[in-house]
């Protein structure tokens, strides 16, 4: 059993994510909640935590279901600068504009959206390819990087979970089915309606690409886009494209589609047939991995590189992305240290005794929004909240879909705002964002969903 530590389970998190937001020194931040929750739990003892805090990293980098992550993440590193060396990227752009498809900054946000709710199979691959793709339509009609890594990442989990015929829709399917419900399918396709978050969030999308209407720190973001000072800090160097002659829109959308479609096959191959069941961090590295082979083998045809010039733009890339590796890598210890603390079972707990009927839902969906902030993880908020949540509905009255749906979207609003989320960190990889510029441009919006959810949920919880 873990123990209890209270209230001191929820300092690491908020250590790491205030630091982060103060200081814009992600890495350390994130090393100092690692710390400070490993100083807890070896008695307050600072130099065992110290010790505990490279131990814990340690175990995690070396964690067979985290290595994968982690090599992604470097590895799409060489696809981006193998993609823009060709001129494969400039000449995607290029391509767009041509057809019409681009006339400015409303067209190149719509075409993003589009890719976004277009690709659910996994939130990391809708936010790599919505990403990799839309970049250079954003360079060139002056929007942010931090718009474009917004909306890679409100359009990845919560289209992920509306449309649940993914690893998310197995991954609560058998949640549901742990409680004891006889039809989990069709009590969670009701549920759907009601995860009031995921729909505004990309309602919210919608709105800010069609009005162009921006607001708090995305608004200076975009101002500063359009006068040339956008950030790029966190892929500094990986636009600093060679075109070869002869631009090609291939270049780029050979490799992406071939990761597109690799992923499928790849979750039934680790699933063991079952495509739900598959593994989706190690199905996108191997998409990811498939995409650069490709794209290696197109351009040695083209004439574009030698192999050793390939080899050398790969290792390059691997090189650009490595702080994004370290800040995903200490992302994944700082869960596993909330974790053994018991965050998310704590403040699950200290909202427990205020739950009625009526006030289920909304309630729910807050400590959601808490747990899924503190820990980064949607996943690890459903499987804390799912049990808790369930029985208080069915014993209570409460209108099970609508609780379940509150469950779905608090975790949800957590992977979308949280900075020690991997969605997050993703969403500013592909965008080349600095992270903490996405974070804090997006919090603004992810919050306007957040309120609107919550009174939705007290309004709807008081009518059923």
């Amino acid at each position: 059993m873990t123990p209890d530590y209270g209230w001191l389970s929820i300092l690491p998190p908020v250590i790491a994510i205030v630091l982060s937001l103060r200081t814009r020194q992600v890495h350390l931040s994130l090393f100092a909640g690692i710390w400070v929750g490993a100083t807890v739990l070896a008695d307050f003892n600072p130099v065992a935590g110290l010790v505990g805090s490279v131990q814990q990293i340690t175990e995690v980098v070396s964690d067979p279901s985290n290595t994968p992550t982690l090599l992604f993440t470097l590895v799409i590193g060489a696809m981006i600068l193998l993609m823009q060396r060709s001129g494969g990227v400039t000449g995607f752009a290029e391509w767009m504009v041509a057809r019409g498809w681009v006339r400015g900054p409303k067209s190149a946000q719509l075409i993003s959206t589009l890719l976004g709710v277009s690709i659910f199979i996994e939130s990391n691959i809708t936010c790599l390819v919505t990403g990799t793709v839309s970049r250079p339509l954003y360079d060139r009609v002056g929007l942010s990087r931090a718009k474009l890594a917004y909306i890679c990442d409100s359009t990845s989990a919560p289209i992920c979970v509306l449309i649940p015929i993914n690893a998310w829709g197995a991954m609560l399917l058998s949640l549901l089915a742990a409680e004891g419900i006889e039809d989990p399918l069709s009590v969670l396709i009701a549920a759907i309606p009601f995860n009031f978050y995921a729909w505004l969030a990309l309602a919210t999308v919608v709105f800010i690409a069609v009005s162009g209407r921006d607001y708090g720190p995305m608004r200076a973001a975009e101002e500063a886009a359009r006068q040339g000072r956008g950030s790029t800090a966190s892929s500094e160097g990986l636009d600093d494209e060679i075109p070869a002659e002869g631009r090609k829109a291939r270049n780029l959308l050979v490799p992406v589609l071939v990761l597109v479609a690799i992923v499928p096959f790849a979750l039934r191959a680790t699933g063991d047939g079952d495509w739900t069941q598959g593994s989706g961090s190690t199905a996108v590295l191997w998409a990811v991995t498939g995409a650069v082979v490709v794209a290696m083998i197109m351009y040695r045809i083209q004439g574009l590189f030698g192999v050793t010039e390939m080899v050398e733009i790969a290792i390059k890339g691997f090189q650009q992305l490595l702080p994004i590796a370290v800040i995903l890598g200490l992302a994944l210890a700082i869960g596993a240290i909330v974790k053994a603390l018991g965050t998310g079972p704590w403040v699950a707990s200290v909202v427990a005794p205020l739950l009625t009927p009526a006030t289920v839902a909304p309630l729910v969906f807050l400590t959601g929004c808490v747990i899924a902030f503190s820990t980064g993880s949607s996943w690890g908020t459903f499987a804390i909240l799912m049990p808790l949540a369930v029985p208080l509905a069915v014993e209570g009255g409460a209108f099970l879909p609508l609780v379940i749906g509150a469950v779905m979207g608090g975790g949800i609003f957590g992977d979308h705002c949280s900075p020690i989320s991997d969605s997050t960190v993703v969403s500013s990889m592909s965008a080349g964002c600095d992270h903490i510029e996405h974070v804090t441009t997006q919090i603004p919006y992810a919050l306007v969903g957040g309120i609107g959810a919550t009174l939705l949920y007290f309004v709807v919880g008081m009518a059923v």
